[in-house]
């Protein structure tokens, strides 16, 4: 049915909530990474993104400028915009990710934090580290792959899907 000349108007699409829950992850978790690594290591904003460009074209990122921090903020966004949907799309597979997003959402942020350590690093070409994550980093890593991630993309994919159910033929 079209409302307005747009069809299913009052109904999000997957498209709308996936860039929706995947921006709003991104700019939290982009905000808490800027805030946090400058509070606590004097880490300047620009070189965090540099850092996560680092992951594609390795150390010459961190003479690349502004160019380099485009493209890192370009990619920390794909990442959370691919992070929503693959939560979206699990969501119709699992039911208990619309329906409990507030342990589920924080869940798969978690479990997030954890591939992107264990899988997307070591693939990439960013520099391994050479010492352990601290432990207020570790936590504030966590915290906010939980609550600034999971939770606003399962927020979002909850709203949607239940729409989505509710006007299936």
């Amino acid at each position: 049915m079209s409302v307005g000349g747009i069809p299913n108007a009052g109904r999000p699409r997957a498209l709308q909530t996936i860039l929706l829950g995947g921006s709003i992850a991104g700019v939290l978790d982009g905000l808490d990474a800027v805030v946090f690594y400058r509070l606590a290591f004097a880490v300047p904003p620009a070189l965090i993104f540099q850092n996560i460009a680092s992951g594609l074209i390795g150390p010459r990122s961190f003479r690349g400028g502004w160019l380099t921090v485009v493209l890192g903020t370009a990619l920390h966004f794909s990442i959370a915009i691919g992070a929503a949907a693959v939560y979206y799309a699990a969501s119709f597979l699992i039911p208990a990710l619309y329906r409990i997003p507030w342990i589920c959402g924080p869940a798969f942020g978690i479990g997030l934090f954890f591939f992107m350590q264990h899988v997307v690093l070591p693939l990439s070409a960013v520099h391994k580290r050479t010492v352990p994550m601290s432990l207020p980093e570790l936590l504030d890593q966590l915290f906010s792959h939980a609550f600034f991630v999971g939770l606003p993309v399962a927020l979002i994919a909850r709203r949607s899907v239940r729409n989505h159910l509710k006007t299936a033929p």
